[in-house]
């Protein structure tokens, strides 16, 4: 006979209820706001907008008005190439620099993790240090080092490795050093994690039966490090869609994301239903990979 469950106290259900409630204050109230803006309509006014739907309507007006109401903002995503390049050409830039920052933290990790004890907490310091300054100084920096004149072509031209100063500020491969230098904390800390707690044992075993150091990372290392690679790949890949600030500082006019896309339906056409609809689409693509990763575990999980 089944012990009887024990009745949670009111503390330990506000314990358990407090992240819920926070997921509901802090994303989907915003997030209803703004799917709410994204079936309204256009206007010139303060609000650039007028709701379809008022917090004052009954049942009976809200239906009235839902059979009524089209989805043109959303249909724009479609028909306008503008947006269509926009999510596209994010998606790219994002995947890019995501497997770039994947390459290089990855060896830092390893470097970590295999460090002796001592020197562990250091090194997790400064993989943390860029946290400690703001992250605009940050991609401001990156100017001062990407520009015509600045610190690389200046390096560079004194050593008589080139002869005139490389473009290298205001191009997509800016946008993507920006990217890579901002999120690698994000990446690596999570990597470093994984192999830290992997036992050695298991790399020794491989390579007393005869392993070589090659397939030892293929069948042992990588293996157990691959569930904190993808977490790593995803809050790195995730943001980097959505980001402004790095292409509107490092990126120039040929660089297309839906961040600046967004900015500019907001702030400089006004349009914060077509907008509002943008941004609904853009979490609605983010959250494919959320869903096909956890449906991927779930299913290696059941394998076991």
């Amino acid at each position: 006979m089944s012990a009887r469950r024990r009745r949670l106290s009111w503390g330990e259900r506000l314990m358990i209820a407090a992240p819920y409630l926070w997921i509901a204050a802090f994303f989907l109230a915003p997030m209803l706001l703004v799917a709410k803006i994204s079936v309204s309509q256009s206007v010139l006014a303060r609000p650039p907008y007028r709701p379809i739907f008022q917090l004052s309507d009954s049942f009976v007006e809200i239906w009235t008005k839902a059979q009524s109401f089209t989805l043109g903002s959303y249909r724009a995503l479609i028909s306008d190439t503008l947006y269509i390049e926009s999510y596209l050409s994010s998606l790219t830039i994002a995947a890019i620099a995501t497997l770039i920052t994947l390459i290089v933290a990855y060896p830092f990790a390893v470097a970590m993790a295999r460090a002796p004890e001592r020197l562990r907490p250091i090194l997790i310091g400064l993989a943390a240090a860029p946290f400690w300054t703001s992250f605009l100084i940050r991609v401001y920096a990156w100017i001062a080092l990407l520009k015509d004149e600045g610190l690389i072509n200046n390096a560079l031209m004194a050593l008589g490795a080139i002869s005139a100063p490389l473009q290298m500020y205001a191009t997509t491969g800016a946008v993507v050093v920006g990217i890579v230098y901002s999120y690698l904390p994000f990446m690596l800390l999570p990597i470093y994690a994984a192999l830290e707690r992997q036992d050695a044992s298991l790399r020794e075993a491989a390579a007393d039966l005869g392993a070589s150091p090659a397939q030892v990372f293929l069948r042992v290392t990588w293996p157990l490090s691959r569930d904190a690679v993808m977490a790593g790949s995803l809050l790195v890949f995730i943001p980097a869609v959505g980001e402004f600030v790095i292409p509107d500082l490092l990126g120039g006019s040929e660089t297309l994301m839906i961040g600046r896309t967004l900015w500019n339906d907001f702030f400089s056409n006004h349009d914060w239903p077509a907008a509002s609809a943008a941004a609904i689409a853009l979490v609605a693509l983010l959250m494919a990979p959320l869903l096909l990763w956890e449906r991927a575990r779930l299913k290696e999980e059941r394998a076991r």
